[in-house]
């Protein structure tokens, strides 16, 4: 299979993916009155945040590499495609209020978010240049840890 992906490239993606997942967990903390819960999502929204840093950390040192395209535009054009994901858009404010009523909710949304992430770089994985496939698998390993502590979370509140 071809290496045609850049490694900065696939990082930027998991860092809006990052983004998006820190924005829900701050709406959930707005949506929520109950002070433990306002707390939970809150931490959670910042545990996101601190991803954002260790995903710019892992970009100090990746070569730029040109990925290659049969045409220009080829390959952002798939990308775009790839962070433009329909379980995303349930972050925006008017469909968060709709889909999220208990802090349950949120929680299975993290979830998914979290495996969409997972099944997202595993899917990149074979187009990576072979030094960026160590970092992905970092990364995967990230969101992995993430799917574990929700899990926890979601035993501990009966969700």
């Amino acid at each position: 299979m071809v290496n045609v992906l850049k490694m900065k490239d696939v990082i930027d993606m998991g860092i809006e993916k990052e983004k998006a997942r820190r924005d829900f967990y701050g709406r959930a903390a707005e949506t929520f009155d109950d002070p433990e819960f306002k707390s939970l999502f809150l931490q959670l929204r910042d545990w996101e945040a601190e991803h954002i840093r260790t995903f710019e950390a892992f970009k100090t040192g990746v070569p730029d590499e040109k990925p290659a395209e049969s045409y220009t535009g080829e390959w952002s054009a798939y990308l775009d495609a790839l962070v433009d994901d329909r379980l995303y858009r349930d972050v925006q404010p008017e469909t968060f209020a709709k889909s999220v009523k208990t802090p349950g909710d949120a929680i299975r949304y993290g979830v998914s978010f979290e495996k969409d992430a997972i099944l997202f770089f595993l899917e990149l994985m074979p187009y990576i240049q072979p030094g960026g496939k160590d970092i992905l698998s970092k990364i995967i390993e990230e969101e992995r840890s993430h799917i574990r502590y929700l899990i926890r979370l979601k035993g501990q509140l009966s969700c």
